[in-house]
């Protein structure tokens, strides 16, 4: 039997992957078999484990997949590099508003995504560990909170902020407003006519960016 290529494993690696991606949109990630995924391909059954070991092993490199498709480290670090240029409250402003646009670009996509799982490791935490340890590296909201907890050292350090509570805490309580803010415009995105509906992430973020200043006391 021939030796099949590197090109045409890779090919049919990532054929995989994009499947594993479009079941994902439309189902909830916990949700999602393996038959599923079989049947987004069309391979059989006994083909897609030639590529993958199992289910979580295909989500995994699915992440991987997507943090490399929507990537904002490098968008993220341009706006950090050119803080020493303007003020603190500028570069925060201007982060806040990267996060808007992306979180409106990406919100049934990545974003979806990202919420099922958050929602998965509360029930099935060990399944969850085991996904998010195939991937390496820092995933784009890890980065952006160490460069936003960097930022603020320094301007500490500096002297140019002087927090209302510990520059730690205002960066937890970013992360975790970051994660109810997408938790609210998913759901409202799904549910627009609902009363849970109305959350548009622009109007969110704009609100975070000012109880940030705040918290900073660049602002009043």
């Amino acid at each position: 039997m021939p030796r099949v290529s590197d090109d045409y494993l890779n090919a049919r690696r990532q054929e995989i992957i994009e499947a594993a991606h479009r079941v994902c949109l439309r189902k909830p990630v916990s949700v999602v078999t393996m038959s599923d995924i079989i049947a987004e391909t069309g391979m059989a059954q006994g083909g897609i484990y030639r590529y993958f070991e199992d289910l979580d092993s295909i989500f995994s490199a699915m992440l991987a997949d997507m943090r490399e498709s929507f990537n904002i480290k490098d968008e993220t670090d341009r706006i950090f590099d050119n803080a020493g240029n303007e003020s603190p409250a500028e570069t925060m402003k201007k982060i806040f508003g990267l996060l808007a646009a992306k979180m409106e670009e990406q919100l049934m996509d990545i974003q979806k995504i990202n919420f099922d799982l958050s929602v998965m490791a509360i029930n099935y935490p060990e399944r969850t560990a085991k996904i998010m340890g195939g991937l390496k590296g820092e995933g784009n909201l890890e980065h952006l909170v160490n460069r936003s907890a960097e930022l603020m050292g320094k301007a500490l350090s500096e002297g140019t902020v002087n927090p209302r509570v510990p520059v730690k805490d205002i960066i937890n309580y970013i992360s975790s407003a970051y994660s109810g803010i997408q938790m609210n415009c998913i759901i409202s995105a799904c549910y627009r006519s609902s009363p849970m509906g109305g959350y548009e992430p622009r109007t969110l973020f704009g609100t975070l960016e000012k109880t940030v200043l705040y918290l900073l006391r660049l602002s009043d």
